[in-house]
């Protein structure tokens, strides 16, 4: 059996534990099947907006692609940024058969040897996805942003959108940086090249203010399962670039702008907030353990400017002191929002408005955020209740974190796989976790997480430590760490 055949059968059973669909039912497929092409009349009102220089930029190996981009110069120095959103709501319609499976799971899960869409593959990488030189219906929010990158007025409609260009983050990132040409198809896309350094330079600029405002800089490496043939070879982080940071700052922006949309047409909206962190004197004590301090009551502003100092001062050990704040700073949660209440907003963001709607091909809460915008834009009333949305915050809450945990069971068990052979070695870490549950330690290279067994006490989140591999466990997706004293 190979290396991953191993994990996909871990990967299945993982997915039932966690109280999560692996397979679509007859009904849901027979619906998909039923479909016989995308829909091309976005509805009255709607925009043609074919002929702009959309493009799709995203993992290499992606085809479920749920947003587009373009931007247009204004006179006055401003810049109209356009995001496209598939209308998967216009294929998959409330109380179907596939609309089920996506309300059970609430997300694709990604896992280290297979992917689990919320959608069935006909759907979300074909015809709900914005594909390449495939004219698509799609809700598109303008942005109208200044040279200061605040974004002066927004407005939301449907219109017909077609990709000029299905592009890559890592190459566009090596294109902007100056390392590589132009990607083949930046090249054969005559204006795509400018279009593309326009839109750069305003996400450079929207990103600049939101952190001016306390938007914090972390940088966490999110391990990538290497595969040679079937057989796992490596576990390599996934860095930041400058094309995840461009299509990041649109979607942010874009997610504000739905969220304030809905507010100001009285609709309720099911809410992304990272409350204020419950733990911020364990992050106080870390910024006093590298020299620096913090105030006593939490400040994204004053947490920014430190994470700022550190990156400068270690960037080689920044992605460990990121991931000890991200983990201290807790999870993000969806949240119902009824009209005229008060957001707790997202700390690490720094905004008070946001919401979840760039990526309804992968994610519930995005189809039903999808559902009331088009409600909300036809002058109907809401499709959800109140009841009903608050009962989908927590739903969507509890099934993200059971598909976050089964993505980390999988990972672990390709780390056991990998590191199987290794049992007895040494390696630096940094610590992750500690708490009831257990310590646990993470290694770079190669990029691991693990439990430390022997020698925890006394360590907490974001110590640097010495640990050696005492075990590993596969079918568990345990590997399990020792403390290295000094002599020992």
């Amino acid at each position: 059996m190979t290396s991953r055949d191993v994990l996909k059968g871990i990967a299945r059973r993982a997915m039932r534990e966690r109280g999560l669909l692996a397979d679509f039912s007859e009904a849901a497929l027979a619906e998909a099947a039923a479909i016989a092409a995308a829909p091309t009349d976005a509805g009255a009102g709607a925009r043609d907006l074919r002929a702009l220089l959309w493009a799709s930029i995203d993992n290499d190996d992606s085809l479920d692609l749920d947003q587009l981009t373009v931007a247009r110069a204004e006179g006055d120095g401003s810049v109209a940024v356009l995001v496209a959103v598939a209308d998967v709501d216009a294929l998959v319609h409330r109380g179907s058969a596939l609309d089920d499976h996506a309300r059970a799971n609430t997300t694709s899960v990604y896992t280290a040897a297979e992917i689990y869409p919320m959608l069935p593959e006909r759907l979300s990488t074909d015809l709900t996805s914005l594909a390449e030189r495939r004219d698509r219906t799609a809700i598109v929010v303008e942005l109208l942003v200044g040279e200061d990158g605040d974004v002066r007025r927004s407005a939301i409609g449907r219109a017909l959108v077609r990709n000029q260009a299905k592009l890559a983050y890592d190459s566009v990132a090596a294109w902007l940086d100056g390392c590589a040409p132009p990607p083949p198809r930046v090249a054969a896309v005559p204006g795509m090249e400018a279009q593309l350094r326009l839109q750069d330079r305003v996400a450079r600029a929207m990103k600049a203010l939101r952190r001016r405002h306390g938007a914090l800089s972390l940088e966490t490496l999110e391990a990538r399962t290497v595969f040679h043939g079937e057989s796992i070879a490596d576990l390599r982080p996934e860095e930041r670039n400058r094309a995840k940071d461009l299509i990041e700052d649109f979607m942010i922006a874009a997610n504000g702008a739905t969220a304030r949309f809905l507010e100001e047409k009285g609709f309720p909206a099911l809410r992304r907030v990272l409350r204020t962190p419950e733990r911020w004197d364990r992050i106080a004590a870390l910024a006093r353990s590298l020299g620096e301090s913090l105030p006593a009551e939490p400040s994204a502003e004053a947490l920014e400017g430190f994470l700022l100092r550190r990156q400068q001062a270690d960037p080689e050990r920044f992605p460990d002191l990121s991931l000890s704040v991200v983990k201290l700073l807790g999870s993000g949660e969806y949240a119902l929002e009824l009209p005229g209440e008060a957001s707790p907003g997202h700390f690490a963001l720094a905004v008070r408005d946001y919401t979840h709607s760039t990526a309804p091909n992968r994610r519930f809460p995005d189809l039903v955020t999808q559902r009331l915008l088009k409600a909300a834009l036809a002058g109907e009333p809401p499709p959800y209740p109140a009841d009903e949305l608050r009962a989908l915050a927590r739903h969507c809450t509890e099934q993200e974190d059971a598909a976050a945990k089964v993505e980390r069971r999988v990972r672990k068990s390709a780390a056991a796989l990998l590191l199987a052979r290794r049992v007895g070695e040494a390696f630096d870490g940094i610590v992750t976790g500690a708490s009831e549950k257990g310590t646990f330690v993470r290694i770079s290279k190669p990029a691991v997480e693990g439990k430390v067994l022997r020698g925890f006490e006394g360590l907490d989140v974001g110590d640097a430590v010495k640990v050696r591999l005492l075990h590993t466990d596969v079918e568990r997706g345990f590997v399990d760490f020792g403390r290295v004293r000094e002599g020992t």
